[in-house]
């Protein structure tokens, strides 16, 4: 059954993705598993009562096999298993249909970025960002863009990076008087390129955890590092290759939000203004498809714990 589907009282049986899990412990001292179960019509959270593993946080990104009972536990959708366990190689099912993946046309919104990127005038920024796609294209076409908060599912990074460049464009309409829309542009298609390096992907091709330079470094200074490398090769003027890298070390704002530097000119603050832009309208899109019209949603910690109204 479609997690999409599932209602209150009914009984499932089937296989999902374990899109997150942890062994906890209740306050009278039974252990239990708390996680997330998700196909590519949404996902729900999942307890199982009394149990200590096998399965746990190792486990995250793999598809598991189970039935259990769904429930309503304060206006969230529950499934509480009583058996579950790991699927293997022999089990019947379709790892297409239990992936979530971005709800695009991923052909489309690929010839959408490069026919933006064809209409740059600037031949040095546009010459940056073809090299970066040629490295990178599969890659950049299926990873999700974050381990979880929003666009956590294949090709989101792709969905992600499109969108904020259409939204570069618009506002450039706007303020583009005082801007180098071409270095918005790039700033905006590539602030995000290192994350390939910064995630470790599961079997299902979902983020497992970050990886080790991911960790010690982090993709805004991988992704500065990756680009001069590319800059000095392509001979690009050395102001260009500076503030192509300061628009990637700067695009998350400020340095309590991450940033590696403040931003310092208009298109690094217009840059980090679209990341959070979209960054949040989707985690408000993710939010409210799982809450009825008329109603109030469960608490989203990344959007300040706030419950979202969704009106009819």
């Amino acid at each position: 059954m479609r997690i999409s589907d599932i209602a209150p009282g009914q009984t499932i049986a089937g296989y999902y993705l374990l899109k997150q899990a942890t062994l906890r412990t209740t306050t009278g001292g039974k252990p239990y598993l708390s996680g997330i179960l998700a196909d590519r019509s949404g996902q729900v959270e999942l307890k199982v009562w009394d149990y200590a593993g096998p399965i746990g946080t190792a486990d995250e990104g793999k598809v598991v096999a189970l039935t259990g009972r769904v429930s309503d536990f304060r206006g969230t959708l529950q499934v509480t298993s009583d058996r579950i366990r790991l699927a293997t190689p022999q089990d019947d099912y379709k790892l297409s249909e239990l992936v979530p993946t971005a709800p695009i046309d991923l052909n489309r919104t690929l010839a959408e970025i490069e026919q933006m990127l064809g209409n740059m005038v600037d031949k040095d920024y546009q010459a940056v960002c073809r090299a970066m796609l040629t490295r990178h294209r599969e890659a950049f076409a299926v990873i999700p863009a974050a381990k979880s908060v929003h666009h956590s599912f294949r090709s989101g990074l792709i969905m992600h990076t499109s969108y904020m460049m259409k939204t570069a464009l618009y506002l450039a309409k706007l303020y583009g008087d005082m801007l180098d829309v071409d270095l918005l542009l790039a700033g905006t298609f590539l602030h995000d390129f290192a994350k390939i390096r910064e995630f470790d992907l599961s079997d299902s091709g979902l983020v497992s955890d970050y990886s080790l330079p991911g960790q010690l470094l982090g993709h805004l200074v991988m992704g500065a590092e990756e680009a001069a490398q590319v800059c000095a090769e392509l001979h690009l003027p050395e102001e260009k290759a500076i503030l192509l890298q300061h628009l990637i070390l700067s695009h998350h704002g400020q340095p309590e939000f991450g940033a590696a530097v403040p931003c310092q000119c208009a298109e690094a603050e217009l840059l980090s203004y679209i990341d959070l832009i979209d960054s949040r309208m989707e985690i408000y899109r993710e939010a409210l498809e799982k809450t009825e019209p008329g109603t109030f949603s469960e608490r989203v910690f990344a959007l300040d714990n706030k419950r979202l109204y969704r009106h009819k």
